[in-house]
């Protein structure tokens, strides 16, 4: 899959701007705060993911705009598609989102078409920050392969927060504990589903982020991911995905009501799960060093577009965002084994700190503008 063009109008700081990318290579350069990122961020959003740097869609129109417009013509190996995304300030459209000049509801319907991994300094994320934000990579990440997934991770986002308000009412005495079971029957099918999808995602990335981990230390360090669900134990995946592991979900969430109703929470399940990260049989959140961190977040991504470009018969295309220039030689020359096959943007300040054979088109971003 490719960007054969893209225009963007209006997205915080960029103006007009036109794009014919390379097939290969695409490097964004330009000083600090001048739009590069905001660039590849406003390509992103097509995707049907939120914003890889958190902004909320409000804040994706510029201060000195009345609405922003993105837009891109993509090509895979059977057609050509559009897909567009315009979002107005005030009118009665708002927001209008289109996929082959045909209206979409909303941008779920674009989470299979446009496929893109993006690699970002605040990745580190995945690794040091909340169980949230490996949750949502791990969602995010096994979603592209099975898009499917999205519908169970929504509807069990919905049920959760029912649940959740529920819990509140029957503390205030306004509702029923009864009430919880219809629920809890929900929450178990989908939360089991979700967890048996995260489980075996993770076998793989684990697998692949040992290899290409150990690459990069020259063996010397082990790089381990697994699954931690408060429901499962490991072996407990081993057993089908069944009415015996909805049972056992579903039981789990009745034992737990009583506390639920105090904290008006629900503390079990999907929606509390972990993926812990080692190094060397160590935490890597608590005690991995800054070096350790950033090289396991690299892995990690590196491993995302592994795995998808081996189960898909479409490699993703790629977004660099600020990071290459940190990497030393060797680590660059493995990101780019990795990525040899697919269409990459890589945003920088200093062209010269990457690789001489990373040769593509130049693009040059200044006060939101190319030029």
């Amino acid at each position: 899959m490719i960007i054969t063009s893209a225009k963007i109008e209006g997205f915080k700081n960029l103006k007009s701007i036109s794009l014919l990318p390379d097939e290969r290579y695409n490097i964004i350069t330009g000083k600090n705060a001048q739009g590069k990122t905001n660039l590849l961020e406003a390509m992103w959003i097509l995707t049907g993911c939120k914003s890889f740097r958190g902004s909320k869609e409000k804040d994706y129109i510029g201060v000195d705009a009345n609405k922003m417009i993105s837009e891109i013509c993509i090509k895979d190996s059977r057609r050509n598609q559009k897909i567009s995304y315009e979002l107005r300030k005030s009118g009665s459209s708002v927001k209008n989102l289109h996929l082959n000049e045909v209206k979409l509801k909303g941008t779920s319907g674009l989470f299979d078409v446009f496929k893109c991994i993006s690699f970002t300094p605040d990745d580190t994320e995945i690794i040091k920050g909340a169980p949230e934000k490996r949750r949502n990579f791990i969602d995010m990440a096994l979603s592209q392969l099975n898009p499917s997934a999205v519908s169970h991770i929504t509807k069990h986002n919905v049920i959760i927060n029912q649940r959740n308000s529920l819990l509140k009412n029957i503390a205030q005495g306004l509702s029923k504990p009864e009430e919880l079971d219809a629920w809890n029957v929900q929450a178990s099918r989908e939360g089991v589903y979700i967890s048996y999808m995260r489980n075996a995602y993770i076998k793989q990335l684990n697998e692949v982020c040992r290899r290409l981990y150990g690459q990069i230390t020259g063996e010397k360090e082990i790089l381990e991911i697994v699954y931690s669900s408060n429901v499962f134990k490991t072996l407990d995946f081993e057993n089908p995905f069944d009415e015996n592991a909805v049972r056992q979900y579903y039981n789990r969430l009745c034992e737990m009501t009583e506390y639920d109703v105090k904290t008006g929470c629900t503390h079990t399940g999907a929606n509390r799960d972990d993926i812990i990260i080692k190094i060397n049989g160590f935490n890597a959140r608590e005690f991995g060093s800054q070096g350790q961190i950033k090289s396991t977040a690299l892995v990690i991504k590196l491993a995302q577009a592994e795995i998808y470009s081996k189960k898909s018969s479409e490699p993703p295309v790629v977004f660099l965002d600020d990071v290459m220039g940190e990497l030393d030689e060797s680590r660059q020359k493995l990101v780019f084994d990795i990525i040899k096959n697919m269409q990459v943007f890589i945003t920088t300040c200093n062209e010269s700190a990457l690789l001489p054979e990373i040769k593509g088109k130049i693009f040059c971003v200044r006060n939101g503008e190319i030029i």
